[in-house]
């Protein structure tokens, strides 16, 4: 399987998720290795009116989607010579097992951009550390992902 390729389709997949096209999110990078998603500020998205800051679950989101598009891609380092195939199988039963979310400062800005680092990619197991940050680079969160990928 050529894996550039199953990256681009992973990352069509979740582009596709009705719930990410919902919140506007955007695949700027992913590989074995990290991930990046991008989303624009949108006041239906506002969790205090008063400061207008992010909704704390759309940042939990925000770290589990690009957490979880990581884990996703680490299947695809494990199927090396497999088809296309199993790569879907595989992915059929992937999931949140646990997500840790700290919030460091309050969500303002207009673009956000999550970013996930592997940690320990298993049979089994996946697990992740995600940051958010907005445009100018202030760090809002960061969290811990454990995702179910076999």
């Amino acid at each position: 399987m050529d894996k550039s390729f199953a990256y681009e389709q992973l990352a069509q997949l979740f582009s596709q998720m009705p719930f990410n096209q919902l919140l506007g999110i955007e695949i700027t990078h992913l590989d074995g290795d990290s991930a990046r998603i991008h989303m624009p500020w949108r006041d239906e998205l506002i969790g205090n009116p008063h400061q207008r800051i992010l909704h704390g679950g759309v940042i939990s989101t925000l770290l589990d989607t690009v957490g979880g598009l990581l884990a996703a891609a680490s299947v695809v380092d494990k199927l090396d010579g497999e088809p296309i195939a199993s790569l879907k199988n595989r992915l059929a039963t992937l999931g949140t097992i646990d997500l840790r979310s700290d919030y460091l400062r309050p969500g303002k800005g207009e673009r956000f951009s999550a970013s996930a680092v592997l940690i320990r990619s298993g049979n089994k197991v996946c697990v992740c550390r995600m940051e958010l940050h907005n445009e100018v680079g202030v760090q809002i969160a960061y969290g811990t992902g454990t995702y179910l990928v076999g």
